[in-house]
This record gives structure tokens, sequence and C-alpha cells, in this order.
């Protein structure tokens, strides 16, 4: 049986069970000295001293209350149990918006014995976790897989993307998509391409700090979410993330113009060469468009492609690179090769050789920039244009990572050397801007 006060100890223990307050409940701890601090009684670590006790705030934070402050404990309000079979049915048939679980931070906890990060949370506990959720709309939850975003594959790509497409036929309103911030960007890419025709919004949304942490995203993350799923009144992929430190604004970024740009910030990932596509505003439940956004469509009108093709490579050119890496990758059969260059689009003149070969063979070669900002314009320099008269085609300002999902997702539609070559450059998605508004973009 599991311990109804896991992790507490000593004085800490005997407080909350003459109490009679378990884990997960609402309390309401009065202190000695006047006032009183409300909150979620929290689990402890197996080794956490016995004289503290944790209660996550309705913020978000987690505040640990020593028991020598504490005049008496008051209970609000029991732990949500699991739902019954009957009312997993009613949400079924009530739903309006489905929360799939993939993995990631933001369905992960603490092991309270080790203080390890684990991928066990389930859909159904961030349901039941996070305050308020189940007001913004009816919510069916189901886990798909979970892992680590690390280990995502392009398989994990078009399976993610034939759920979405059974979703929206099965009546769902909006599509929420539980991910590791690692590689989030690529899957929001891959589903853009993978979900042509999209009806409704299809949110991915993480979590830099499990729901356990001080100061976690997950439950302001997954709220903005789902406000936009649900309330949003335009469809396409998304991606949901903190707008900056603060609680209060969650971003909404296109699934094609997004990068996490830091390993730790809570406001990680930044719309680039690209305006925000809306905001949620958590304090008033509101979601605000900030661009011209498709507007939601006929469910009939969706069709799903969901098949890529490994065979292409993202190549990072440095000083000193060796043709030979280019020679190694056409022999072992790859058919598409994006090269993140220098600048506006430049690689040493040492591997033009082997590039050219790898046109020859039948191999497409598309250039894209190191820099964060800006466009490719390979017109400019002697080597720019020595680079396009040897085959290699520029990618204006599209994202190395969505270039290459783009070419596995094209060469998976069959596509051959001159289809790429001419697909590749054009913008399908809305993963390529106009100059004049990347000039304009960053604020």
């Amino acid at each position: 049986m599991e311990d109804e006060l896991q992790g507490y100890r000593g004085p800490a223990r005997d407080l909350l069970q003459r109490a009679g307050v378990h884990v997960g409940d609402e309390v309401e701890l009065a202190l000695a000295d006047g006032g009183a601090i409300s909150g979620t009684l929290m689990p402890r670590y197996e080794h956490a001293d016995d004289e503290h006790v944790a209660v996550k705030l309705r913020n978000g934070y987690n505040a640990g209350v020593a028991v020598s402050r504490i005049s008496s404990v008051h209970v609000l309000g029991r732990a949500r149990p699991e739902p019954t079979a009957a009312a997993q049915q009613v949400r079924r048939v009530k739903g309006d918006v489905i929360i799939i679980g993939t993995g990631g931070t933001i369905a992960s906890r603490i092991d309270y014995r080790t203080g390890a990060v684990t991928p066990i949370f389930r859909p159904e506990d961030l349901y039941s976790r996070v305050p308020g959720l189940g007001e913004i709309a009816n919510l069916e939850t189901e886990l798909l897989f979970n892992i680590l975003s690390e280990n995502m594959t392009p398989e994990h790509w078009a399976a993610i993307a034939e759920r979405v497409g059974r979703a929206i036929s099965e009546g769902y309103r909006g599509v929420v998509i539980t991910h590791g911030t690692d590689t989030m960007h690529y899957t929001a890419a891959a589903l853009s391409f993978a979900l042509e025709g999209l009806p409704v919004p299809v949110v991915l949304v993480g979590a830099q700090r499990s729901s356990d942490r001080p100061s976690s995203d997950a439950s302001s993350n997954l709220k903005g979410a789902v406000l936009a799923a649900s309330r949003g009144d335009f469809s396409g992929v998304y991606v949901a993330m903190h707008r900056n430190l603060s609680d209060r604004e969650i971003a909404i970024h296109r699934g094609v113009k997004v990068r996490k740009n830091h390993t730790s910030r809570r406001d990680a990932f930044e719309s680039v060469n690209s305006r925000l596509a809306a905001v949620v505003d958590l304090s008033s439940m509101e979601v605000r468009k900030l661009t011209d956004l498709p507007p939601r469509g006929d469910p009939r009108s969706l069709k799903v492609k969901p098949r890529f093709d490994r065979r292409a490579f993202l190549l990072k050119y440095f000083p000193g690179m060796d043709g030979g890496v280019i020679d190694g990758l056409v022999d072992a059969g790859y058919r598409a090769l994006i090269l993140e260059g220098t600048g506006l689009g430049h690689v040493g003149a040492q591997v033009h050789g082997s590039i050219r070969r790898a046109v020859e063979k039948g191999v497409f070669v598309g250039m894209t920039s190191q820099c964060i900002w800006g466009s490719v314009r390979m017109t400019v320099y002697d080597t720019g244009r020595d680079l396009m008269r040897a085959g290699v085609v520029p990618l204006g300002d599209m994202l190395p990572e969505v270039a290459l999902v783009k070419a596995m997702w094209l060469l998976g539609q069959g596509a051959g050397a001159e289809e790429m070559r001419s697909l590749m450059p054009s913008n399908m998605r809305g993963e390529i801007s106009e100059r004049r508004y990347i000039e304009d973009v960053r604020e």
C-alpha cells in the first residue's frame, strides 16, 4: 500500500498525521507568527530532513515550511481520486481536446526515493495535478508512448501524425501533444509537413522543469497549450512554452519557425525570422493572435502523409572539414544533404569537389546558415555563386532542422532529385519567410 505521507518522518510526519492529511491534499498551514500558507501537500525525498513540510503554491512554486513555524494544519480539499471507468467514458464522449502523451520532462516526476527525475508521469496524472485544467475544456488523455525526446525517430513522428489524424476524424476540436523539449521543434516540423490541410490547432508542449520541481513551468505551459487548442480560432501546428520568465504569458510559436535556444530557461523557445503566432494570457485565459493565421477548417480536408525517409543528413560545416565526409555520406546511400554553412551560405573550397560529385550522383544538396537569424544569400560572394553553379540549392531562412525534416518528408513521398530541387526551396508550410520580413522581425 502506498504511503500517504511519502518521505515524511519525525516531527513533520507527526504533525501531518495529527491533522489527518495526505500527500496531494490541499492544505492551509497556519503560522505561529500570524498568517498562513496554502497549497498542495507534496511528498519529500527519502533522505530529506524531518523538520519541514513541503507544499506546492498556486503559482506553481514549491515552498518548504519549518515545523517550528506551523501552529496548525487544516485540510482545504482532498486529493483528487483517479477517475472511475464511468467518468472516463463521459470524458471520452464529451471531450473536445485530446492530450496525447509522448514523454519528456512535462510527463516526468521526481522519484522521491532517489531524487531523480523519471519519465513515468501518465497524461492522467497531469490532468489531475494541474489545478483548473479541466475547467478550460473537456479533456481526454492518451499515452501514445513514453520516451525521452532524444530517442524520437521519424517512425515516432509518423505514429504521432497518424494518431492526430484519427483524433481529428473522431471529432476533437484541438490536439495537445506533451513532448520532451530537446527535439520538440523537430517533431513540430514533421507534423507540419505530414498533416496537410490541418483543420484544427495541434499544439506541442513541454517543460524545462518537472511538475514536482520548484518554479516548474509544466502546469502553466500545459494550461496555455489546452487554451490554444480549445479556444484558438486558428489551425496548424504550434509549440507552446513560456514567453518570458514570468508565469503570466505562454508563447504560441509556428511549428516550422521555432527553435530551442537555451538549455534550461523557461523561455528557451523562440520564433526565428517570424513573429509569435499568438500569446495565451493565463490571467485572463485569453488567446490573442499576433499575426494572420489559417482559420479552422473542415475536418474532411485533412490528408495525413506520415512517411519519412531517413536518407537525409544535416551536416554542419567547420573550418578545415574534409570532403571525404561528404563522399562517405553519398557512398552510404544518402539522397539529400542539408549543409549548415557559414554566414550567407558558404563552405570551404576544399569540399566543393565532393559537393559537385554528390550532385552528379543525384543527391539533393541544400544550403542553410549556421546563423540563427537572417537568410542564406548565395549570390553576394563568389563562393556562394560557385556553389550554386555546382548545384547547391539555397533554402532562404529555413531553419536547418526544418530543412532536414522537410527533406526526409519529401523523400518519403517519393520525390526524386529534380522534384527536390523544385520543392525544397518552395514555401509549403510557412517555413520560408520573405526577405524584407526577416530583416524586420527580430525584437
